[in-house]
C-alpha cells in the first residue's frame, strides 16, 4: 500500500512547527515507512530501524513519524547549500524474534517493497496511471541516500529498479553507488566537515590552537562508523600527538584513558573496521579502562561516558537520537554546574534535543555546534554526485573519480570554513545561543533561495542563462569543464533553478550577513540578489584594474582587501 499524503493531516491542531510540502507513506509485510520532504525537489537519506522486540517496535512505531519529520527537517537546514531541499527516509521494520539471516532477509525485502511504492507514486507510466489515484497531478522529483543499515547490495538493485520503472535519472535516484558514487565512509566526506568546525570551535571558543597546543576529545561512535572512525583518522592525520581521544563508546561499549587513548591501536580499529569492544586492554594507560556490555556494569559505563568524562570538545559522531534530553540533560554537568565538556560538535543528528541544547548553554554556557551546519558536509557530496550523474556518463565519472573526490573534498572544507566563520561572528555579535545562531543561517538562506527561486520564473531565458555562472562556480571544477554545456539539456529546469537561487543565496548570506538579509523587503530581496551579482562583477573588474596601479604595495592591497570585503555592498547603496 502506498500513500501520498497531505501534509496537514499529519500535523496535530495547535502544532506551529513548518508543515512539509511532501508525504508518502508505504506499508508492506513487516513494515511502514514514511518519506518527508520540505521542498519540491528534495533529497535525504533511507534508515532502516529494526528493535529486537516487540515492546520496542511498538515503542519506535509510536514515534517514527516524528522522527521522520525531524530528521526531514534538520536535512532541510543543513541542505542550505545545494539545489536539493531536505528530506527523510524512516522504515521501520518488525524483525523481532527472527534469525540473523531472517533479519537480513526482512529487511532486504523492505527496502525493495519500500523503493518501489515510491516509484509507484511518482514514476507515471501508463501502468501506474491505471492502479494509482492522483490528487497532486504534477512530477515529482525525489532523490535517495543511504543511511542506517542500507547496504551496497540495497544502493545497487534501486538504481538498476529505477532504469527498469523509467525514472528519468536512474543513476540520481540513489546515492553513494560503488562504482560511480562517491562513498561517504571511504573518503570520509562527513568528517572533513566535522573537524572543520571543531578546528574554529577550539579558537573561537576555547583560545586553543589545535596545531601547536594539546586538546582532549570523547566521542561516540565506534571505530568502524562512518563519522567516527573517519574522524579518528582525520584528527590524527592533521594533529598528531596534540589530539587525546580520552573515551570512545559505541554498541559494543566504551574505552576511557585519561592520557588518551592510543593512537595506533584506535588506527588499528578503523582499518579492520572493528568496534571498541575489540580494543587491545594491553594499549591503554595505567587508569585506562575497556568495558564491554556483556555485563550490567558495562552498559551502564557505556551509556554515561559521554556525561562522566571531562574533556574539552565531545563528539557525537553516532548514536539514536534524543540520547541528550530535557530530563537528563543534568547528567551532562558536574557537581559544581560546569560542563563536562565546554564544547559539543555535532557529528550526529539530533543527539541532543532543542529544549536541551538550550539548557546547557543557559545553565552552563555549553558552545553547541549544531548538526545541520556539523555534519552538512555528507550531504553536499550527495549533491555533487546527483549533479555528476545528470551530466557525466559513467565512465567519464569513473575515468576521472579521484579529481572529482578530490575536489568535492576541497569545496566541503571551504563551504564549512565560511559558514563556521560566520556561526561564530553572529555569536560574538549578537544575542542567543550557538544553535540559534545556526538556525538563523539556515533559516535565512533558505528564505533567500525562496524568494529567487519564485523570481526566476519571471525572468526571461536570457536572463536566467546569465546567471548560471553561479551554479558552474558551485561544481567541482572536473565536472563543470567536461559537461557544464549539458545542464540545460541534462537537469530539470527546475533543478537549474534551484541550483541558481541556492548559490546566490548561500554567497550573499556567507559574505554579508544574516542580518543583512533580515533587514530587506521580502518583495525586493531578489531583485537585490540579482543586482548584487552585477554589482560583484563590476567590484571585480575594479580590482583588475587596481592591480595595475603605480602605489606602495601594503596600500593597494589594503585597498583590493576592503572592496572584496564590502565593495558589492556598498555599490548597491543598501545599508
Amino acid at each position: 500500500l502506498g500513500l501520498r499524503l497531505d501534509p496537514k493531516v499529519m500535523e496535530l491542531e495547535g502544532d506551529n512547527r513548518d508543515v512539509p510540502y511532501g508525504v508518502l507513506f508505504a506499508h508492506g509485510r513487516n513494515f511502514n515507512a514514511y518519506h518527508v520532504r520540505f521542498r519540491d525537489i528534495a533529497r535525504g537519506g533511507m534508515r532502516l530501524v529494526t528493535p529486537p522486540n516487540a515492546e520496542l517496535v511498538a515503542l519506535e512505531s509510536a514515534r517514527q513519524y516524528d522522527e521522520c519529520y525531524g530528521l526531514a527537517y534538520a536535512q532541510q537546514l543543513k541542505n542550505k547549500d545545494i539545489p536539493e531541499g531536505g528530506s527523510k527516509a524512516v522504515c521501520l521494520i518488525n524483525t523481532a524474534g527472527l534469525s540473523p539471516p531472517g533479519k537480513n532477509f526482512a529487511m532486504r525485502k523492505a527496502v525493495k517493497s519500500f523503493a518501489d511504492t515510491i516509484l509507484d507514486l511518482i514514476v507515471e507510466t501508463d501502468e501506474t496511471k491505471e492502479q494509482r489515484v492522483d490528487f497532486l497531478g504534477k512530477e515529482e522529483v525525489l532523490y535517495l541516500g543511504p543511511d542506517e543499515q542500507v547496504i551496497p547490495q540495497d544502493i545497487n538493485w534501486i538504481v538498476k529498479r529505477a532504469a527498469k520503472r523509467g525514472y528519468d535519472t536512474p543513476n540520481a535516484f540513489m546515492s553513494s553507488k560503488p562504482r560511480t558514487g562517491i562513498n561517504h565512509k571511504e573518503y570520509g566526506v562527513t568528517s572533513e566537515g566535522v573537524k572543520v568546525y571543531l578546528d574554529v570551535a577550539l579558537r573561537q571558543q576555547l583560545g586553543i590552537d589545535p596545531n601547536t597546543e594539546p586538546f582532549t576529545v570523547k566521542m561516540t561512535g565506534g571505530p568502524d562508523g562512518d563519522v567516527a572512525g573517519n574522524l579518528i583518522k582525520i584528527l590524527f592525520r592533521d594533529y598528531g600527538d596534540n589530539c587525546k581521544i580520552v573515551g570512545i563508546a559505541d554498541h559494543s561499549g566504551c574505552a576511557e584513558d585519561p592520557e588518551g587513548l592510543s593512537h595506533e591501536e584506535l588506527l588499528r580499529l578503523v582499518s579492520e573496521d572493528l568496534n571498541i569492544s575489540n580494543f587491545d586492554p594491553s594499549k591503554l594507560g595505567g587508569e585506562g579502562e575497556l568495558h564491554l556490555v556483556d555485563t550490567e556494569e558495562g552498559v551502564i559505563a557505556r551509556n554515561t561516558m559521554h556525561n562522566r568524562l571531562e574533556a574539552d570538545a565531545f563528539i557525537p559522531a553516532g548514536g539514536r537520537p534524543n540520547t541528550i534530553d530535557l530530563s537528563n540533560y543534568g547528567h551532562f554537568l558536574k557537581s559544581d554546574g560546569t560542563p563536562s565538556s565546554p564544547l559539543i560538535v555535532e557529528g550526529a543528528n539530533l543527539f541532543v534535543t532543542s529544549l536541551a541544547r538550550e539548557q546547557l548553554f543557559q545553565q552552563a554556557g555549553v558552545t553547541i555546534v549544531k548538526d545541520s551546519s556539523a555534519n552538512k558536509a555528507g550531504v553536499i557530496t550527495s549533491s555533487y554526485e546527483i549533479c555528476a550523474a545528470m551530466l557525466l556518463t559513467e565512465d567519464e565519472f569513473y575515468d576521472n573519480k579521484e579529481q572529482i573526490v578530490s575536489e568535492v573534498l576541497q569545496k566541503l572544507r571551504d563551504m564549512a570554513g565560511m559558514e563556521a566563520k560566520l556561526l561564530f561572528r553572529e555569536f560574538g555579535n549578537y544575542r542567543g545561543s550557538l544553535p540559534h545562531v545556526s538556525q538563523v543561517i539556515s533559516d535565512t538562506i533558505n528564505l533567500a533561495t525562496d524568494a529567487i527561486t519564485s523570481a526566476l520564473d519571471e525572468l526571461s531565458e536570457e536572463d536566467v542563462d546569465a546567471l548560471l555562472v553561479l551554479f558552474k562556480a558551485h561544481l567541482p571544477k572536473t565536472i563543470a569543464d567536461i559537461a557544464f554545456d549539458r545542464v540545460k539539456e541534462r537537469c530539470p529546469e527546475q533543478y537549474v533553478k534551484n541550483a541558481i537561487a541556492s548559490c546566490l543565496a548561500s554567497k550573499l548570506v556567507y559574505k554579508e550577513g544574516t542580518k543583512f538579509i533580515e533587514s530587506l523587503p521580502t518583495d525586493r530581496l531578489a531583485k537585490i540578489a540579482f543586482d548584487y551579482v552585477s554589482k560583484e562583477s563590476e567590484i571585480a573588474t575594479l580590482k583588475e584594474a587596481l592591480e595595475d596601479a603605480d602605489m606602495p604595495k601594503a596600500e593597494k592591497q589594503r585597498i583590493l582587501d576592503l572592496l572584496e570585503a564590502g565593495g558589492a555592498r556598498t555599490a548597491l547603496n543598501v545599508f
